[in-house]
């Protein structure tokens, strides 16, 4: 498995993940109408032209959020994680456009023992999610409850 065991993760650890994703205008439309979004913010590339200031659709945050955090699991969470427990701190200071390509950070903001789970930790990672510009679109804090190192 190629995540980490709660052991493995250290405070301050960062990750520059390799895989960079192009969002699609199918990507935003699919992801609207499946999650039943009908905000023409996403949709509805006349009503953006004459009411929004960004003059065309933005990309869905819900899916920005999905996919900065869908980034980063091969790297750090892959087969080592119980579950999530949640995601707090979730920020988008610039729009996510058709043709931005992203690419994500993370560090490993907090650590330690479950009081529940003797086989677990608890591990918040901070993750922040970049254009082909570098300029900041994307953050939040995601808290998994990772295993760790199984014994012999």
């Amino acid at each position: 498995m190629p995540g980490l065991y709660y052991e493995e993760l250290t405070l301050g650890q960062t990750f520059d993940h390799v895989v960079r994703r192009t969002v699609t205008e199918m990507d935003n439309v699919l992801f609207s109408a499946l999650t039943h979004n009908p905000a023409p913010l996403h949709i509805d590339e006349e009503y953006c032209r004459e009411h929004s200031e960004f003059g065309q659709r933005i990309v869905n945050s819900a899916f920005t959020l999905g996919l900065m955090v869908g980034v980063t699991v091969e790297d750090t969470t892959l087969g080592t994680t119980v579950g999530n427990l949640g995601w707090n701190e979730v920020r988008f200071p610039r729009p996510v456009f058709h043709g931005d390509t992203l690419h994500v950070r993370t560090t490993v903001a907090a650590r330690r023992e479950s009081a529940s789970r003797p086989d677990a930790g608890i591990v918040t990672f901070r993750h922040e999610a970049f254009n082909q510009r570098d300029e900041l679109v994307g953050t939040c804090e995601r808290v998994a409850l990772m295993q760790k190192r199984p014994t012999e």
